[in-house]
């Protein structure tokens, strides 16, 4: 079988996963890594039995490397994107596509340019949670969508994040965080988004870390960190998000719920592969938990790039792809627009919601 390889440019903590995971497919390979600080490319690389760390520059440079991993920081998500394309590579990026709409807008010119693919995390919509919540839509189990909730709701990144700061900078905040997971499923269930309204606010202008190594010192809050917004779908349906800091008495809600004319669906953290998936018809008195489908339900990171190396192999659509990433961050920045103006947004950007996940794509 053919080989996709593939380089990892970025070892923090989040490549932990990624290495261990893309190793297990039998079509894709990691064959180099490289980090800033070339310890962390080290250790990965032994960690993980990848035969080369080195610099970015230097993987950019293999020949043999056919598709970037991007796991650095968001604020590096465009440029490492931009230099990947350049390359010759097609690259995957961890979420969000890019910080701003013009570094992503770029990214797709770039792709298209060069006849390269981008893909873009989350690929959690890829697990047997999602896929099973989309299966009980398709077969009409809640009749037709009518509307969804959304919630994240949280205390903040200081009670446990040893560098916490960049959440509370421009680029950050609850919505740019964690929004991309409950905007990709909510666009994997029910289609794309066409219009926007929200509120914003920044409810704590000053935050002070309580976790370690920096217990004690202040953080200057520049991004709003309670947002509420409200979704128009190109199918009708409308959604209610809101993401947030600043609950620091936790919350109850559900992650998300789907309503039809039928019944009502409850969907699993989309931060996560797994279930359950709970389903309560109209003239039901209980919701009763869904039979799952055979998709991963563990840590699956990577998913998403093992779909996309199938993509470049056989050329068909790959799932967690970049009109999808840029659909999503085109969103989050409407809602805060939408916030700062007064006024509704009107979604520039489409995309095709991404088709079902074959059972028959698994870890070896």
């Amino acid at each position: 079988m053919t080989m996709i390889k593939a380089g990892v440019v970025g070892c923090g903590n989040i490549s932990s996963i990624y290495l261990e995971n893309c190793q297990k497919f039998d079509h894709l390979t990691i064959v180099a890594c490289a980090d800033l600080d070339h310890k962390k490319a080290k250790a990965q690389a032994a960690n993980y039995h990848i035969p080369n760390a080195c610099k970015t520059e230097e993987l950019l440079q293999n020949h043999d490397i056919e598709l970037i991993i991007n796991l650095t920081t968001p604020d590096a998500h465009g440029p490492v994107c931009m230099q990947a394309l350049e390359a010759g590579k097609h690259v995957y990026t961890e979420k969000p596509l890019a910080v701003t709409l013009e570094e992503g807008q770029h990214i797709l010119k770039l792709a298209k340019e060069k006849g390269l693919l981008v893909g873009c995390a989350p690929d959690t919509f890829l697990g047997v949670g999602i896929q099973t919540a989309i299966q009980a839509i398709e077969k009409g189990e809640i009749g037709k969508p009518i509307g969804a909730s959304a919630f994240m709701i949280g205390r903040g990144h200081e009670h446990w994040h040893p560098d916490p700061e960049f959440y509370y900078d421009v680029g950050g905040g609850p919505m740019f965080d964690m929004g991309p997971y409950y905007l990709t499923a909510l666009t994997a269930l029910l289609g794309p988004m066409t219009r926007l309204s929200g509120s914003t606010r920044v409810s704590y202008p000053v935050r002070t870390i309580l976790s370690e190594p920096k217990y004690g010192q202040k953080i200057q809050v520049s991004t709003p960190t309670h947002i509420t917004g409200v979704i128009d779908f190109d199918n009708g349906a409308i959604a209610s998000i809101t993401t947030s800091f600043d609950a620091f008495g936790g919350s109850s809600l559900p992650h998300i719920e789907i309503y039809g004319d039928k019944g009502t669906l409850l969907v699993p953290d989309p931060n996560t592969f797994g279930g359950p998936v709970k389903l309560r018809k109209r003239d039901e008195k209980e919701f009763v938990s869904m039979p799952l489908t055979n998709h991963p339900a563990e840590n699956s990171r990577g998913l998403g790039v093992a779909d996309m190396a199938t993509s470049i192999l056989n050329g068909k659509p790959h799932r967690a792809n970049g009109e999808l990433g840029y659909h999503v961050l085109e969103a989050m920045h409407g809602i805060h627009t939408a916030s700062s103006s007064e006024t509704y947004y009107k979604m520039q950007s489409t995309c095709q919601r991404p088709e079902p996940l074959p059972t028959s794509i698994h870890f070896t």
